[in-house]
């Protein structure tokens, strides 16, 4: 029969002392729970992806470029660099399976900080290919007010990532108990 603990945390935020109690047994759910609601999220966005790049013919394939050059919004500070891109194969490859094997990672629980890094960092690219110019051209953002769901998931990967989920009912508590990662620090930032 297992105990539902109440802890406390102490901690320094922005240099402010801040104490508060938390429930071990519900913050366990959620973390789950996040951890694998955006990994769905990922893997979704990346089949799809992927399917429609297989099952087409090479003139009506999935590729990044009629988004890179089509519809980054007018006043974009990095249209330049998004169009540059825009055409080449790696671009495709990276958002394809970038997004289908972090989902699937944080499903799974597997290499949970080195997969939300990486979903963070494309949740960044994204959110970067959606501003318009700032406040003077209209919103800093096409779909809200500096915040959209780009950095909403980015801000969630940075905590699923921080809390190491992958040890809550993930792989990543199965491999950090492997003798060559305990021997290996540089593998255990990756675990969690």
């Amino acid at each position: 029969m297992s105990t539902k603990t109440t802890r406390q945390i102490d901690a320094e935020i922005f240099g402010r002392e801040t104490h508060f109690e938390y429930s071990e047994h519900w913050i366990g759910y959620a973390l789950v729970s996040m951890r694998v609601v955006m990994g769905w999220v990922l893997l979704q966005g990346g089949v799809t992806k992927l399917i429609t790049y297989l099952n087409a013919t090479p003139d009506d394939n999935w590729t990044a470029s009629g988004f890179l050059l089509h519809a980054i919004p007018e006043g974009n500070p990095f249209t330049g660099a998004f169009a540059a891109m825009a055409g080449m194969p790696l671009i495709d490859i990276l958002v394809m399976w970038g997004l289908t094997l972090t989902g699937l990672g944080l499903i799974v629980g597997g290499l949970v900080r080195f997969n939300a890094f990486w979903g963070a960092f494309m949740m960044m690219m994204f959110w970067a290919a959606s501003l318009t110019g700032g406040l003077m051209q209209g919103l800093p953002v096409a779909h809200g007010w500096v915040v959209d769901d780009h950095l909403v998931y980015a801000v969630l990967l940075f905590g699923i990532g921080a809390a190491g989920s992958g040890r809550i009912l993930g792989l990543d508590a199965y491999i950090e108990k492997m003798e060559f990662v305990k021997n290996n620090r540089v593998l255990r930032l990756f675990l969690g």
